[in-house]
């Protein structure tokens, strides 16, 4: 089908306030046929109406806080936009898939909550199965103590649950250069909404696809994808597929929107990792990228201690010489291709290009918070003319190796 006739029904039903979800495949999984909050701050009901019973697994996050119900994977079929505003202990809440066969929500919490009691009723006459679940007002210590077990919980089961082989492929020496292509978003984590509908995580991926086709042909490279389906993907999960792989690149993919400058901030954009944003755009962006695990309810990490070990810090600083060579690399080819935005190469602390042995960028394909940019993203034949040049600065950042000559940043 093509695409920008895609986003025009998803653009259509997302203003009519109607569902929008996948036809193939999902008629033996739970369907959540609606979801509200009622109640105030000392008390407060979340009701889930369904088709069938799901025991959910309830746990807790702090700073900000949040409450995280997961559950097998079910078919959403209610409005996009149903949890945008909240009520009582539940400020707002958002819900989609997290992992494959497992589906996540949300709530952002306004104060210390507890768990009162979770129960199922089933159907009876016209009214659906519901699941309830009665949220208290709490403390600030009885919520760090139900967020601590409950994370505890939560990580034994998911180390139980794992397979025991979970580590990628990597390259061999003297195999074609790896390239791993990062589609921004997925799942419970739908990134920016356009002005006119369009989805941020759909967008990219669909676009993440093309590129790599257009690699594939080249017959020059092995490309992989952190994710090739709606799910999503923790921010440290993509740092570690390029490191397991040994990514000899690492281009990740977004469009977003912006609070500052709306009319002004249009164009592709090319992002590589330092210290201090080297503007307020830049920041911003960051910022918002940096959001994804707090969106989705991961559990923050510790941010790596100081490089201490000089073999380290060399491999980090030769990654970031690389990364940087290979963004002028792509806006020079770019500038002849698609519209870019004003000074197109940028920095900032986006977590996602953290990796210290993988060159790495962030691409902002354009920003879907400008309507005209959201009308290119989504035509073919921007789409086109935009992995072109991408694979046209591929081949000009691994020409020296191809040709079988030492790599330098400079060359």
């Amino acid at each position: 089908m093509n695409f920008a006739a895609v986003w025009l029904v998803v653009a259509a039903c997302l203003m009519a306030g109607l569902p929008v979800y996948a036809a193939d495949g999902e008629g033996d999984k739970p369907v959540v046929s609606g979801a509200r909050v009622a109640g105030d701050e000392a008390r407060t009901r979340f009701v889930m109406d369904l088709d069938q019973q799901i025991d959910p697994s309830i746990s807790a996050l702090q700073n900000p806080r949040r409450l995280i119900l997961d559950f097998p994977e079910v078919q959403f079929d209610i409005p996009a936009e149903t949890g945008q505003t909240g009520r009582g202990l539940v400020s707002n809440w958002r819900f989609g898939l997290f992992a494959d066969g497992k589906s996540r929500i949300v709530m952002d919490l306004k104060a210390p909550a507890a768990v009162d009691k979770t129960f199922f009723l089933p159907a009876i006459d016209d009214q659906p199965a519901r699941l309830v679940v009665d949220l208290v007002r709490s403390s600030d210590p009885e919520f760090q103590a139900f967020s601590e077990q409950s994370r505890k919980t939560a990580r034994a089961a998911a180390v139980k649950a794992a397979p025991k082989a979970d580590k990628l492929t990597a390259s061999k020496a003297g195999e074609r250069p790896l390239i791993l292509l990062d589609p921004g978003h997925g799942g419970i984590d739908t990134g920016a909404v356009g002005v006119g509908g369009t989805l941020e995580k759909a967008l990219v991926l669909e676009f993440a696809k093309e590129f790599k086709e257009k690699l594939d042909e080249t017959g020059l490279y092995d490309v992989r994808l952190t994710r090739d389906d709606d799910t999503f993907i923790p921010l440290a999960r993509r740092v570690e597929m390029g490191h397991e792989l040994a990514a000899d690149l690492f281009i990740s993919i977004h469009a977003d929107s912006v609070r500052r400058g709306r009319t002004l901030a249009r164009g592709a954009t090319v992002y590589t990792l330092s210290d201090r944003a080297s503007d307020e755009l830049a920041e911003e962006l960051a910022e918002t990228e940096n959001m994804s695990d707090i969106i989705a309810g991961v559990e923050l990490s510790e941010e790596p201690a100081d490089v201490t070990d000089i073999l380290l810090d060399l491999a980090r600083r030769e990654s970031r010489s690389f990364s940087v060579f290979f963004a002028k690399t792509l806006v020079s080819e770019l500038k002849s291709a698609v519209r870019l935005i004003n000074n197109p190469h940028r920095s900032a602390g986006f977590r996602v290009l953290k990796a210290h042995d993988v060159p790495s960028v962030l691409v902002e394909l354009g920003y879907l918070s400008n309507e005209h940019d959201e009308k290119l993203l989504i035509t073919e034949e921007w789409r086109g003319r935009m992995a072109t040049a991408m694979t046209e600065a591929v081949h000009r950042f691994f020409r020296p190796r191809l040709a079988g000559t030492p790599v330098t940043p400079s060359q």
